[in-house]
């Protein structure tokens, strides 16, 4: 019997009329000959809720036990999605975490997959079951605990669950009927992609794509799982919604494929340091040891400095979420207090945005660059930070301009006419 993974986020899942709409969806594909593995969020609101009262009764929380109140949501989910299905006459049973078991690792509001046994919902579907609910999001250690996954946890579950069961596809239903080449709600002329690649996909998640979880697309890729994003609240078909997948599925793509955008960064700046060999990793490996995700990195060329300086000194910029400037801070702070470093001041600029343009068609194809800051020089905006890859370039811009160049890229490179 051909398998379907279905996850269904909190929006699809934010009341019993919507989880009726889903048991729905799931029901269809039951009729078409399908198993089908539900992954469920919890409703909605309800995660940031259940965190809310954590931190009320415990500022300094015991993170077992913070799991297993956050965990709760998507209990509730599965259990009302399976007597939803259960009262359409669909023989349906809800999976906790650890009856499946879900097995993770230890680290707990941030584990991650060890294994997924198939052998218990092997055996139910065996005995005539269609539909296994699963609470997304959660776990079970090696000492027994329940786990989280991190937010976005439950589309992760539901790739881990396409790999583990051979799933013919990953369904995502979600609150947008696909992937878009940038935000519609920014460029009216966005248009929504029919296929898209993993690296593709991955690059725009990590570079502020809300649609996807990072983590799940670097599951999807290494295990070549299909996924398909569509929307909860139309009527969806085989053609609905965005395919990712393989880059050898996609016949001809546009040399980029859409314009991501994040507004939660910041710009850092060590001014007047050495310049000598082993500075950045006396930089970087602070930054690394705090838990600062560094993005960009600029060095300037070095120059002879006053008597107050001898020998080279230059200035060293990078880029990091604003949530993370206290952290950076602290590291630099104390790297300098140790003596592992040395500079005047730390310049920190949080009103700055990154925008970055993505596109597996930029191996093969020269001038992306030059198109994309002619682009932003005719709109008169100035580049203050830029990193490329083999497939993206992203440029850090004055945050007011962020907008304004979210469109003249996506006009600059047409993306709202197909390949």
């Amino acid at each position: 019997m051909p398998l379907l993974v279905m996850k269904f986020g909190g929006t699809s899942v934010g009341d019993l009329a919507r989880i009726k709409n889903a048991a729905l969806k799931v029901q269809r594909e039951v009729e078409r000959g399908y198993d089908v593995i539900v992954i469920v969020s919890a409703m909605s609101g309800k995660t940031n809720e259940l965190v809310g009262w954590v931190e009320q009764t415990s500022p300094m929380f015991d993170a077992r036990e913070y799991d297993a109140v956050v965990s709760s949501g998507e209990n509730v989910t599965a259990g009302l999605m399976a007597l939803t299905l259960q009262e359409m006459d669909v023989p349906a049973r809800s999976w906790q975490g650890w009856q499946v078991p879900i097995l993770t690792t230890s680290a707990h509001s941030a584990a991650r997959f060890v294994d997924i046994p198939r052998e218990n919902i092997d055996a139910k579907f065996a005995e005539g079951f269609k539909v296994a609910v699963v609470a997304g999001f959660q776990g079970v250690s090696p000492e027994g605990r329940i786990t989280t996954l991190g937010r976005g946890g439950s589309d992760t579950t539901a790739v881990a669950f396409a790999a583990a069961f051979g799933a013919e596809r990953c369904d995502i239903y979600t609150d947008v009927d696909g992937i878009y080449t940038t935000d519609p709600r920014i460029s009216s002329k966005a248009r929504k992609l029919d296929k898209i690649a993993f690296e593709e996909m991955l690059e725009l998640a990590s570079l502020g794509a809300k649609v996807l979880q990072t983590r799940s697309v670097e599951l999807a890729m290494r295990y070549k799982v299909r996924l398909r994003v569509l929307s909860s609240f139309e009527d969806t078909d085989e053609t609905s919604g965005t395919i990712v997948c393989d880059e050898e599925e996609i016949m001809e793509s546009k040399v980029v494929s859409g314009v991501a955008y994040s507004r939660d960064e910041a710009k850092m700046t060590l001014v007047t340091i050495e310049d000598r060999p082993g500075i950045a990793a006396a930089i970087f490996g602070p930054l690394a040891e705090a838990g600062v995700n560094v993005d960009m990195i600029v060095q300037n060329i070095s120059e002879r400095d006053y008597d107050d300086h001898p020998g080279a000194v230059t200035d060293m910029t990078f880029s990091c979420p604003v949530n993370q400037i206290p952290r950076a801070r602290k590291a630099m702070e104390d790297a300098r207090a140790s003596g592992i470093i040395n500079y005047d001041d730390l310049a920190v600029d949080t009103d700055v945005a990154k925008v970055s343009v993505v596109g597996i068609g930029m191996r093969s194809h020269a001038g992306v660059a030059a198109t994309m800051f002619k682009a932003l020089a005719a709109e008169n905006i100035n580049i203050k930070v830029i990193a490329t890859s083999e497939i993206k370039i992203s440029v850090l811009i004055d945050r007011k301009y962020m907008e304004l160049a979210v469109q003249a890229l996506h006009d600059a490179f047409e993306l709202e006419k197909s390949a």
